[in-house]
């Protein structure tokens, strides 16, 4: 087998007895049931991932920013220019970028991954280069890439994954960079949500309502000269999707196969996250929606993969940002359930003891 298909056979089902003791510590912890809302659903699901409880808190964590441009963008869907995505690659490497802010503040490394920029960039520390192609080719005229190319770029995003576990990390963020790659986002949200171009495609960086609506036109072309079929996701992925997309959705499998949690950022994880899923349902298990995009296909793709974001603050940059931010929350979410004590460990009365000795 390929190491697609040994990655995906690596993915298993959520350990369910490590789900139900992390669920009976939960309700013998000094709080009230329930009362950690959300974050007691993280913990049991970390549990469940690791197969133990308590798991071991996910750190240290690292963001893998994947950056690719897109042929697309000759249908003029972006005023900015192309050369925006290997700008950005510098400054992430230089370290000024958003996603590097709120990385040292949450004790995460940053990784940037080329695995298609249309430009030569320069070996240095914190650069890995993969790069499949100067750029995908425009989905309007034809695959954005080929099949090859496609499952080069999941087999990219398994390798990234595998190395940083390898390294010592034991919590993954996934984060972007593309110019016109919420476009190729949306096509793909279409096509496995099967929601209608115009309810899924948004504004991206901010463009006009003409530039929107060419924009919808573009995908609902691309998807009429293609009609992808959900059940084959390399063929939709290299139909309609992005490098990046395509190394994120590898990058997720490799989190589920190596029992990590991978923390999620916006739209076009969010879209990576629908082609990991069509190959193993069951990866789902290891991921974690950072944030609620505002981006229209987010919410979509949220609903249907079942995550919940665990913040919600009008976040539409990407780069990682939002699965950044939530990082200490998935963190906290097993700290408690390991360290917090228990009515009995602790000599508190709980009151459904309280209740026993009544009745």
């Amino acid at each position: 087998m390929s190491k697609l298909e040994d990655t995906i056979a690596a993915v298993r089902p959520l350990d369910e007895a490590a789900m139900a003791e992390a669920r009976a510590r939960q309700d013998r912890m000094t709080k009230p049931r329930g009362s950690l809302g959300v974050l007691e659903d993280v913990s049991v699901r970390l549990a469940g991932l690791a197969g133990a409880c308590p798991p071991e808190v996910p750190e240290p964590a690292a963001v893998a920013v994947f950056a690719s441009d897109h042929g697309v963008h000759a249908q003029g869907v972006t005023p900015w220019p192309q050369e925006v995505t290997a700008q950005m690659v510098l400054n992430f490497l230089a370290g000024g970028a958003v996603v590097n802010v709120f990385a040292a503040q949450a004790g995460a490394r940053v990784t940037v991954v080329d695995v298609g920029v249309a430009a030569e960039l320069e070996a240095v520390p914190g650069l890995l280069s993969h790069k499949i192609a100067p750029g995908t080719a425009d989905m309007t005229q034809g695959p954005a890439m080929t099949r090859d190319q496609a499952r080069q770029a999941l087999e990219i995003g398994i390798n990234v994954a595998e190395g940083l576990a390898l390294s010592g990390v034991r919590c993954l963020a996934a984060g972007d960079m593309g110019i016109a790659n919420t476009t190729a986002s949306a096509a793909l949200i279409a096509v496995f949500t099967g929601r209608d171009p115009g309810e899924v495609t948004g504004r991206g960086t901010g463009i006009d309502d003409a530039t929107l609506a060419r924009k919808v036109d573009v995908i609902g072309r691309a998807l009429a000269l293609h009609r992808p079929d959900p059940s084959d996701p390399l063929g939709v992925l290299a139909a309609v999707g992005g490098f990046e997309h395509g190394a994120i959705a590898g990058f997720i499998l490799g989190a589920a196969a190596a029992r990590l949690p991978v923390v999620l950022d916006g739209v076009i994880t969010g879209a990576a996250a629908l082609v990991a899923a069509a190959f193993a349902p069951d990866a789902l298990g290891a991921c974690f929606a950072g944030h609620r995009s505002v981006e229209p296909g987010h919410g979509a793709t949220l609903r249907h993969l079942g995550l919940r974001p665990l913040i919600d603050l009008d976040l539409r940059l990407g780069e990682g940002t939002g699965a950044v931010l939530a990082l200490p929350i998935v963190q906290s979410a097993a700290r408690a359930l390991r360290d917090v004590a228990t009515f009995d460990s602790a000599g508190v009365t709980d009151k459904d003891d309280v209740a026993t000795l009544d009745a």
